[in-house]
């Protein structure tokens, strides 16, 4: 989104697609893949769903394919199954700006969600990254022989879990 967002004149700006709008459709992106672990059609259109949710105003409401029930992550649908009335504070998207990102999210849909279905993240490495930065923080200077242990430390627990470790201490 954030490099369409800046190959594409037109489309930053207020009420279009800014940088906090983008973290926002990340979000329910991530959300939509959570809770629908298993179930590629499903995760399909909860995702193209989101778009929908996100794009909605008090003007144009598009919450109608969101999950109904008190449970539900709209906060539109939450609000209709609590009894309380509906303020949405956001402006939205122009339709014209939500029919240029469609193909994105579309391409998204039916491209990587497929390694998304046991519930793990779709890049292993950004995983393992986030394992070793937390043994080794990268403004914490140590030693060669720290990083090795760290890395492998880190390699076992992203592989295995505890148990790993457990393994390498029984033998």
């Amino acid at each position: 989104m954030r490099k369409l967002k800046s190959k594409t004149k037109g489309l930053s700006g207020k009420g279009k697609l800014t940088d906090a709008f983008i973290d926002k459709l990340q979000n329910y992106y991530g959300i939509a893949i959570r809770s629908n672990v298993a179930n590629l059609k499903n995760m399909q259109h909860s995702v193209i769903y989101a778009v929908f949710h996100c794009a909605s105003n008090k003007n144009k409401s598009m919450h109608g394919q969101c999950p109904i029930g008190k449970e539900s992550w709209c906060f539109y649908q939450q609000a209709i199954a609590n009894g309380k009335t509906i303020s949405e504070k956001y402006t939205g998207l122009l339709n014209n700006i939500l029919n240029i990102i469609k193909p994105v999210y579309l391409e998204l849909c039916s491209r990587d969600l497929q390694k998304c279905l046991h519930s793990k993240t779709q890049n292993a490495n950004e995983s393992v990254n986030g394992t070793l930065w937390r043994r080794l923080p990268k403004e914490v200077f140590v030693w060669l022989k720290t990083v090795k242990l760290g890395a492998y430390d880190a390699a076992i627990q992203f592989n295995e879990g505890c148990k790993g470790c457990l393994k390498v201490f029984k033998s």
